[in-house]
């Protein structure tokens, strides 16, 4: 097989990506999901609620919509090339391929971490890209519409069914599933957080209310991998030179926007942290969805035009070497992470604050991910993940003509 030509733009922005992704993953690493379900602080100092305010307002929701944004984009330029090197096998090798990423992200789910996306992913490729491959533009930007439109409609529906009552009862669920949390991850053996992990996968999917909530989150990536979808149709990542002079313009409006946005949620979310519905946290969740689209566009945005120059590439180099294995980098982290925080490994499980977090996801990145990207691309042409996952999608392919 030929190689692909890399957009060394694409590869910068999933190693930025990856950093924020890192930073919003860490509070799953060091503590329960199910923590804060009566609306209470966790951490009370002052220097830890600025920083989980800040990283909430900065980095929540604006580095998965990125990456999966890039998923989209990615989705087009490899089916493209699958097609040009054997259209009569480039379906059959796209689905193998994410069949493939789907299995990775259930056994890193289920034994590793369950704050895994990349099984949403392979199941938004399968059903969602590979099911619009043929559809019209204006198609994609009707269920775009739609999906981001779910989330509110939910938020407002849940007005009317969620009582007072029905509200305690979820947070007592919430604090029975922490303390399992605790005891599993916070003290338990390596079996003992995969069966933790087992449990809570389940209580997702299967309980219908936080199934509801998975709907959410699925449409909220599906809105950002479908602009993905049409940002690599359309060829824009291949163009930028010829669209600076719109992204110029743009970059203000949309940091305005997210900034605004952004400060109106978190003020919103710190005000009303009570558990139960109301029509100001919904206002709040439209601020959320708005201002994670306008930061991530303004990333975006800011990153492609420093690209443009040979300066800016230098200053974006590290980036650059972390995004070209996306799938390894992802899965160091949950390694190094779990190893970190699990009571198996070093024990640091409740013990890291939201100010220490971002610090730590900082350090890990940048004298761990970085360096070993750059020492690991100077020998192989790809991430050891990524060599695995092309095997595995190409491999029948290159038996079969051999066998020819």
């Amino acid at each position: 097989m030929s190689r692909a030509v890399r957009i060394p733009e694409i590869d910068i922005l999933r190693g930025f990506a990856l950093l924020g992704i890192l930073i919003m993953n860490m509070p799953g690493f060091s503590y329960s999901q199910f923590a804060e379900a009566d609306g209470s602080h966790l951490w009370v100092g002052p220097m830890d609620q600025w920083a989980e305010n800040l990283r909430d307002m900065l980095f929540s929701g604006k580095f998965n919509s990125l990456f999966s944004m890039l998923f989209g984009i990615g989705f087009t330029i490899q089916f493209q090339q699958m097609q040009r090197r054997d259209p009569a096998h480039a379906s059959a090798m796209y689905l193998r391929r994410l069949a493939m990423l789907l299995a990775i992200g259930a056994v890193h789910a289920s034994v590793f971490w369950t704050g895994d996306v990349l099984h949403v992913y392979a199941l938004l490729g399968i059903f969602l890209l590979y099911g619009l491959r043929h559809a019209s533009d204006r198609c994609i930007a009707g269920l775009i519409v739609v999906c981001f439109a779910y989330p509110l409609a939910a938020d407002l529906l849940r007005l009317v069914l969620m009582t007072p009552e029905f509200t305690a009862h979820r947070v007592k669920q919430a604090q029975a599933y922490e303390a399992t949390n605790n005891a599993a991850y916070g003290f338990g053996t390596f079996s003992d957080t995969v069966i933790e992990n087992v449990r809570v996968l389940a209580y997702r999917y299967v309980d219908q209310w936080n199934l509801w909530a998975e709907v959410d989150w699925y449409s909220t990536l599906a809105v950002t991998m479908m602009i993905g979808l049409l940002v690599g149709r359309h060829r824009f990542m291949q163009r930028l030179p010829d669209l600076m002079h719109l992204i110029r313009k743009l970059i203000w409006w949309s940091l305005f926007l997210g900034l605004a946005l952004g400060a109106s949620f978190t003020l919103i979310f710190e005000l009303n942290r009570s558990p139960e519905p109301s029509l100001i946290k919904v206002l709040g969740g439209l601020c959320y969805s708005l201002s994670r689209l306008s930061l991530m566009v303004f990333y975006t945005l800011v990153i492609v035009r420093v690209a443009q120059s040979a300066s800016g590439r230098r200053w974006l180099l590290p980036f650059e070497a972390a995004g070209r294995m996306p799938l390894t980098n992802y899965l160091m982290q949950t390694a190094v992470c779990v190893t970190l925080f699990d009571g198996w490994g070093f024990g640091l499980w409740l013990n890291v604050g939201p100010a220490a977090g971002l610090a730590l996801a900082a350090l890990i990145f940048f004298a761990v991910q970085v360096p070993w990207s750059l020492w690991w691309l100077r020998r192989h042409e790809r991430g050891p993940a990524e060599a695995l996952w092309a095997r595995v999608t190409y491999a029948p392919l290159r038996q079969a003509n051999l066998t020819k």
